[in-house]
């Protein structure tokens, strides 16, 4: 092998993490205020808080120490050598939680944010629909994927912002394994901007399968990149004895991140 390609290859193997986890954020309060709005019939959260200063809950925060214990249990060349997260109360909690005594600096970026609901931050679906009754027709028509809500942020908005901050932290943390601690919909968006997902895949994907508290989607790196290892695995806080949350059932609509 010539000098020159040696080079090349060395610089190959350094391109790219050397293996990225999506954590969601624990369960949170507005989570709880959903499902209880929802059990009500009522149009609103009782909750007074802007989005981003939702915190977790106390089953929130046990499930951030399942991950804690959990990550602390990994052999010191599997544990996270880099952590990013949003800048939302509920994700940043959870990830101080899950990395503490490692040793690892945290850095917020707020790309990794959760999906801007606009107009519709606060409500449920039966206060959409009662109070934005035309909004429900023009996301029928638009789809789900592509319709934003009045001053908010669409699926593929999310994933324009997801795809950018995605090549940067490859490049910032090649070699590293990075563990990135976000919202719902923002995990969603990684697979459409690392796996290539088509419109009807991931609707279909977070349909079926929607990610739990503190689940936790991994990758790593492939013949073709990075390549899905696990999908929303709650093994972490199934082994600590916590209760695994989801989001309420409600068909198709939306879900609080």
């Amino acid at each position: 092998m010539s000098p020159e390609n040696e080079s090349l290859d060395t610089v190959s193997d350094k391109r790219g993490v050397a293996s990225l986890t999506l954590v969601r954020h624990g369960e949170s309060e507005g989570n709880l205020a959903d499902r209880a709005a929802l059990e009500a019939n009522e149009p609103r959260l009782d909750l007074d808080l802007r989005d981003a200063d939702v915190p977790l809950s106390e089953t929130g925060r046990q499930q951030a120490r399942a991950v804690r214990d959990h990550l602390r249990s990994l052999p010191e060349d599997q544990r996270p050598t880099a952590v990013a997260s949003s800048p939302y109360r509920r994700a940043r909690q959870t990830a101080e939680i899950a990395v503490e005594g490692l040793g690892v600096p945290l850095v917020v970026d707020e790309r990794l944010r959760e999906r801007d609901l606009g107009a519709f931050d606060g409500l449920t679906w039966i206060g959409i629909q009662q109070e934005y009754p035309h909004e429900s027709e023009r996301r029928a028509r638009v789809g789900k994927f592509y319709y934003r809500p009045p001053g908010g942020e669409s699926w593929a908005d999310v994933a324009l912002r997801v795809r950018q901050v995605h090549l940067e932290l490859q490049e910032r943390y090649a070699g590293e394994r990075l563990c990135v601690f976000s919202h719902q919909a923002t995990i969603m968006a990684f697979r459409v901007a690392i796996e290539g997902l088509e419109e009807g895949e991931v609707l279909d994907a977070d349909k079926s399968t929607p990610l739990a508290n503190c689940s936790m989607t991994v990758y790593e790196p492939g013949e073709s990149g990075l390549e899905l290892v696990a999908y929303g695995d709650t093994s972490a806080v199934d082994r600590a004895g916590e209760h695994v949350t989801h989001e309420p059932s409600r068909g198709d609509e939306e879900r609080a991140g």
